[in-house]
């Protein structure tokens, strides 16, 4: 459809880069005009108020980043459909491609979308990007998804992984841009009042960053694997926002962990598996996509979880005031940075889940209002994962004790005091800052006596143990 001047229009999503980007070298390879578009659309809605912020931070760096190679970004609002198809009508364009994602309600969003502009003769098209293996393509010897990691990781540990593509050194620009809204006045930021002053100076945005991120891992990488459970130290790879937003591939990744292994550099395999782990909770919610909002092993279904968000339990929990020092560093860590330490974050839902017995929705819930790295896929079967009641899960024997995983990995107390101010006769910024971050409803001060538990370790402990054992939960 159209002569050789119609306008690819590429439809950027979660995927904010330049480079490994299989729909825009699609586009650029036909030689035609490319119109980047992002639509605020309800995807864009739902997004909690920390995720929706970094969104914005995101987009402000990539429409630069396109700007540099003679682009720019059209941004616009409305349902995805109706703003594609009135931008095709003033333009003329005659494609549409985008990168595939894999949530149930965009899965249903795009396949109207492309069965739509298809029925109206224009070129629609979805391609891979955000993930290093297509679910489909995953099973196992029987044809059937896997249900637990340690197989789907052998399955795909020797598979070919396709180079990243380049990124483009100049796209097309149309004859005329199209009318495009100011960033600005979408008020990305609003949600997050005055915590987006004190998250931003640890927020980095954009694929450069993400990339300097990842050289600055590899140096560490040797030891990834005896200091990523150690929330004190500089052990983990920091990519996680990146990767969720699309400004690095996966694919750029497993290939620079993979050169550094080619080049000598030891400890490269935990990592790599760890990549394979977001694949799995992907395979997951693509293939249970109830995964997102209910107990992927329905016998959990007659579980006695405490479903209540503002039992005072829970608002203690919300607000790290739970008494139990490794639980509320975990939280407002991620009150100040928008990111929670992996291994705490294990412990916190582990507190909610067993020794509050509190639904796992609840936090999964608040997480995706609070991490700039929120990931649907992720998040869920990490919560799933925490609470017993997902696939591959932790036994429900298993009740993390905060005290002894606090000996174990916070040895000298050196993550508590970061970010626990109570009882430190000169607390560090990183402790104050939380109180500058919370909503000022919670009329929290670093003067206040740090509480008590909420609920007692040995006590919470039996008590999830006994209700375990009633229910029968294998």
């Amino acid at each position: 459809m159209g002569n050789e001047q119609s306008p690819v229009i590429v439809w950027f999503r979660r995927d904010l880069r330049l480079s490994d980007h299989p729909a825009l070298n699609a586009a650029a390879r036909t030689g035609r005009p490319i119109i980047p578009l992002f639509v605020l659309d309800d995807a864009v809605h739902v997004l909690g108020a920390a995720p929706k912020w970094r969104l914005g931070q995101g987009l402000e760096v990539f429409a630069q980043s396109l700007t540099r190679i003679g682009s720019r970004l059209t941004i616009r609002r409305g349902d995805a459909l109706t703003v594609i198809q009135a931008l095709i009508a003033e333009v003329g364009a005659c494609a549409v491609y985008w990168s595939r994602a894999y949530d149930p309600a965009a899965i249903a969003r795009d396949s109207a979308l492309k069965a739509s502009l298809s029925g109206q003769g224009v070129e629609a098209k979805s391609f891979a990007g955000h993930l290093l293996f297509e679910p489909w393509t995953v099973a196992t010897k029987t044809g059937q998804p896997f249900r637990v990691f340690t197989p789907m990781w052998r399955s795909v540990q020797g598979r070919d992984v396709p180079e990243p593509l380049a990124s483009p050194s100049r796209l097309p620009a149309p004859s005329e841009w199209p009318d495009t809204e100011q960033l600005e006045t979408w008020k990305l930021a609003a949600a997050m009042n005055r915590g987006a002053a004190i998250v931003s100076p640890f927020v980095q945005p954009g694929e450069t960053a993400a990339f300097d991120t990842l050289h600055s891992f590899l140096d560490r990488i040797p030891n990834y694997a005896t200091l990523r459970d150690r929330p004190d130290l500089d052990g983990t790879s920091d990519l996680s926002e990146y990767l969720s937003l699309g400004e690095i591939s996966p694919r750029c990744t497993w290939h620079a962990v993979q050169r550094a292994a080619m080049n000598g550099v030891s400890g490269t395999e935990p990592y790599l598996r760890q990549l394979v782990w977001r694949e799995f909770a992907y395979h997951l919610m693509y293939h249970s996509p109830q995964l997102l909002s209910r107990n992927w092993k329905p016998e959990w279904d007659s579980f006695p979880w405490n479903t209540d968000a503002t039992h005072p339990d829970v608002i203690a929990w919300k607000q790290s005031r739970t008494g139990i020092p490794m639980v509320d560093a975990g939280l407002r860590q991620m009150y100040v940075t928008g990111r929670m330490h992996n291994r705490a974050r294990m412990i916190v839902a582990s507190y909610l889940t067993k020794h509050l017995m509190t639904h796992w929705k609840i936090g999964m819930d608040w997480f995706a209002d609070c991490l700039v790295d929120w990931d649907p896929a992720a998040n869920a079967m990490g919560w799933q994962w925490v609470a017993g009641s997902g696939p591959d899960a932790s036994p429900f024997f298993r009740v993390f004790n905060p005290q002894t995983q606090r000996e174990k990995f916070d040895p000298n107390a050196a993550y508590v005091n970061r970010w626990i101010a109570e009882g430190q006769r000169d607390p560090p910024d990183t402790a104050l800052a939380y109180f500058e971050a919370v909503p000022r409803s919670w009329a929290l001060d670093p003067s206040r006596t740090y509480p008590a538990p909420v609920v007692e370790l040995a006590q919470g402990r039996v008590r999830a143990l006994t209700a375990y054992e009633g229910r029968k939960i294998q």
